[in-house]
């Protein structure tokens, strides 16, 4: 027969084979699919959700060139206007009040302008009469005429000529709606006052948030940079989107990386039900190549396969992956839960670049699935392959261990280098590296965890035939093993990762909810010290730690810090702290992220952009501000921004005193224009929403996680069931020598336990490995804080129960299909 026919006869063994197995070929297509589909979802969702944020942000900010941003909401002296306008470089400039506001239950940004400098610098943001409303020209300077966005409209469900009443920085006034905004994008709520209403109406005079500025032609920043005090910050676009980046950055990214899992696991189902398939025709392979056929032929006919499996599965996980991100969107909104882009509707944009990307990712684990088994069958001799349809590493041949130590060796190495740009690739190349590692190694652990048992003899027929075969054929054990220990090594990681970070924030929320109640205004400037006094002696109540949370803004390019003014006492729990202090310095004390960030040591000398010298005085832990946060004595704050009034207050009761009563009696003294702004609750009651918050950030993480584990007990119920059936043969003639139909049943139960087991013992024990590079070095890299390890054992031990009775039930139904044919059919050649 010629080198064609060899071909045409492969070709219908292939054929054949799909025809014979279709369920093999959908299961390892459906498991690309899931992988692609989530990566895909996830890459889609939050790529939508960062194209809101900038757009968001480049609506409020009317494509300015350049900004001089306030870096505290109190804003900066208007006089610096003046002197910004006339700066070397600069054509125009346009100041804006940026204010928080609410009309009713509804929130939106209010800009205060200057009309005519704006539609100099700034076009998009000048507000427009529609027909049917008067369109006096001096409109945009009456000082009730408000102009809102088309989504402010829709929200605040208002219409051109109506009165509404608008609440910002503790004041409120009414304003009529003159007209709309067009040049603002579909879904950000903005509202436009003249900027004399915004500063007179609602307690801003002589103050500005943001001086817009339009550059001269090829004019830099430098000269402008000179003049400013360090209160103010420079930002451009490319700043702008350097800093909405970040705030999400980590979160996206780990998102991103844990999708992947999936399709990982996919990945190896694919090697896994490949090296069965390529096992069980090793003969047929042998005989094509008797007859013609070159080695690399069997090569590219398997990966022909692979690449069929990809096509297929990757075209169905795209399809699948766009409405899970839509779904996504509905459910979860553009964070998936965590917080980040809270303020703001997100429309999903498709991604051609990520679409093409994930497509070759699934067609590539497809096919590098398929072409290592391939590989491994080409190089075994075709007579060799003739007479032996078994496991192609001989039982008295060692099985090597070097090369899954050196993975697993220069995995434990790249854990250690430092993140680059602020991502842990180092962290993920390290998990890559271990997991690897462990699963090249698993011929070797099989063949030494058996080993003891196989010495062994004078046990049931069943047990001794299921030890020896495993022993006897590491390589079979080890294509059974690889899925079972990447899905569960990935899984424990996870579980473990989530487990420790939940059980941080639970004990840092018991070491920081200690007082009785906790009071809090949103959406108005605060108490004042009058106010203060009031609630001071509210009855029942023993003491009152008033405090204020504000935005510091550092960096141009990095999401603000939260500077909190509050009492530091014994209860203030640190992580480290200087002996001293150098003269003239003012205490602060960092968040654990913000000492990462921003690289600050305990007792050196740090530049805030406030009245002052500041010192670090000690480092303290903090969960629930990823961009960091700086403590500073609440009396020292009101000396660096002449800011009196508070807007949180951790309150202390008498020991007698009734928790109701005394809420009652708060909320009665409170002022009348805060009252509507005002909430109390108790430390279980923040406690329990603290941890549903956490739930929900990581309910997509958990979501990824089951799906993985899915495909991951899938491919341990199709590589069990393609094994027994590949072994008929060998049921046959234990059939001739005597063996019962129930020995052999129970044999392959026993085998399936036993790979259940060894393969969860594997999966558990390296994913105690990768968790540790999650929590001590991947956390810490992205998220800026670190955490010690727990271990959910209940998860553990369910996670290894579940394997052995997957396994074992897997094998007993496939086995009991696989010996009810006749024992002489079993057992002749098909040629």
């Amino acid at each position: 027969m010629n080198l064609l026919s060899a071909r045409l006869a492969l070709g219908w063994l292939i054929g054949g084979e799909w025809r014979a197995h279709p369920a093999r070929l959908a299961l390892t297509a459906v498991a690309i699919a899931i992988g692609v589909a989530l990566g895909f979802a996830v890459h889609l969702v939050n790529g939508s959700a960062l194209s809101s944020f900038e757009g968001a942000l480049r609506s409020v900010n009317g494509r300015a060139d350049v900004q001089v941003n306030a870096t505290t909401p109190f804003g900066f002296d208007e006089a610096l206007y003046a002197r910004v306008a006339t700066a070397t470089g600069v054509a125009d400039a346009s100041p804006v009040v940026v204010l928080r506001a609410t009309a009713g239950t509804a929130r939106f940004t209010l800009l205060g302008l200057d009309v005519i400098r704006a539609a100099q610098v700034t076009p998009s943001l000048i507000g427009i009469a529609p027909a049917g409303v008067d369109r006096r020209t001096d409109a945009a300077f009456d000082g009730q005429a408000l102009f809102l966005s088309s989504s402010a409209l829709r929200i605040l469900r208002v219409r051109p000529g109506d009165t509404l009443t608008v609440a910002a920085n503790g004041k409120a006034t009414q304003l009529r709606v003159a007209g709309a905004l067009p040049g603002v994008a579909v879904g950000q709520a903005i509202g436009v006052v003249d900027i004399a209403t915004a500063q007179w109406r609602f307690g801003r005079l002589g103050r500005l948030d943001r001086i817009d500025v339009k550059r001269a032609d090829g004019a830099s920043t430098a000269a402008l940079t000179a003049i400013l005090p360090r209160d103010v910050t420079i930002g451009t676009s490319a700043s702008d989107a350097t800093r909405s980046d970040a705030l999400s950055r980590a979160y996206r990214v780990n998102l991103d990386m844990l999708a992947l899992v999936a399709l990982l696991t996919g990945g190896f189902l694919v090697f896994s039900a490949q090296s069965l398939s390529v096992a069980r025709r090793l003969r047929a392979f042998a005989l094509i190549r008797t007859l013609g056929l070159p080695r690399n032929g069997i090569i590219a006919t398997v990966a022909l396969e692979g690449l069929a499996i990809g096509l297929i599965g990757s075209s169905l996980g795209l399809l699948l992956g766009y409405a899970v991100a839509y779904a996504a969107l509905t459910r979860f909104g553009g964070d998936l839960g965590a917080g980040y882009f809270a303020d703001g509707s997100v429309r999903l944009a498709f991604a051609p670049a990520a679409a093409v990307g994930f497509f070759l990712l699934g067609v590539f684990a497809a096919v590098a699935g398929s072409v290592l088994p391939a590989r491994i069958a080409a190089r075994v001799a075709p007579a060799a392959a003739l007479r032996n349809a078994g496991d192609m590493i001989d039982p008295r041949t060692p099985v090597p261990w070097i090369p899954a130590a050196a993975l697993i060796a220069v995995g434990g190495v790249a854990a250690l280098l430092p993140a680059i740009g602020g991502l842990p690739i180092f962290g993920f190349a390290s998990m890559a590296l271990i997991l690897a590692g462990g699963i090249a190694g698993m011929p070797w652990l099989a063949r030494t965890v058996l080993a003891p048992l196989a010495r062994r003899s004078g046990r049931s027929v069943a047990s001794d035939l299921a030890i020896q075969h495993l022993h006897g054929a590491p390589g079979q054990a080890a294509t059974a093993l690889c899925g079972i220990v990447a899905s569960t090594a990935l899984m424990i990681a996870m579980a473990v990762m989530v487990t420790s970070f939940r059980g941080a924030v639970d004990e840092w929320l018991g070491q920081i909810l200690s007082d009785d109640l906790y009071l809090r205004v949103e959406g108005s400037s605060g108490f004042d010290p009058a106010a203060q006094a009031v609630l001071r002696a509210t009855p029942g109540v023993a003491g009152i730690a008033f405090s204020r949370q504000v935005p510091l803004t550092l960096a141009a390019d990095r999401p603000p810090v939260t500077l909190i003014a509050r009492p530091v006492d014994a209860r203030f729990v640190l992580l480290d702290k200087a002996d001293r202090l150098p003269a003239g310095t003012i205490p602060i004390w960092l968040s654990e992220p913000a000492a990462r960030l921003y690289n600050w040591k305990v007792g050196a000398t740090v530049t805030l952009p406030l009245a002052g010298r500041y010192a670090v005085a000690g480092i303290w832990r903090d969960y629930a501000r990823q961009q960091g946060a700086i403590v500073m004595r609440e009396t020292d704050y009101s000396k660096a921004t002449g800011d009196r009034t508070r807007t949180e207050a951790a309150i202390t009761l008498r020991p007698s005193a009734d928790p109701a009563r005394v809420e009652r009696a708060l909320t009665t003294r409170t002022p009348r224009a805060l009252a509507s702004f005002v909430s109390i609750a108790r430390p279980a009651t923040l406690r329990r929403y603290a941890l549903e918050l956490f739930d929900r950030s990581f309910a997509v993480t958990y979501l990824l996680e089951g799906v993985a584990v899915l495909v991951g007990l899938a491919g341990v119920a199709a590589t069990m069931s393609a094994q027994t059936i590949a072994r008929t043969r060998e049921f046959g003639m234990l059939r001739h020598i005597g063996v019962s139909k129930r020995q052999i049943v129970a044999m392959l139960a026993s085998e399936g336990a036993l790979l259940g087991l060894v393969g969860g013992i594997a999966g558990i024990a390296l994913g105690g490995i990768m968790a540790q590079v999650l929590v001590h070095v991947i956390n810490p890299q992205s998220f800026n804080w670190t955490m010690a390890t727990r271990v959910p054992w209940g998860i553990v031990a369910s996670v290894a129960g579940a394997l052995v009775i997957a396994a074992a039930g897997t094998a007993t139904l496939a086995g009991r299909r696989a010996i009810a044919a006749d024992a002489v059919r079993m057992v002749r050649e098909d040629w």
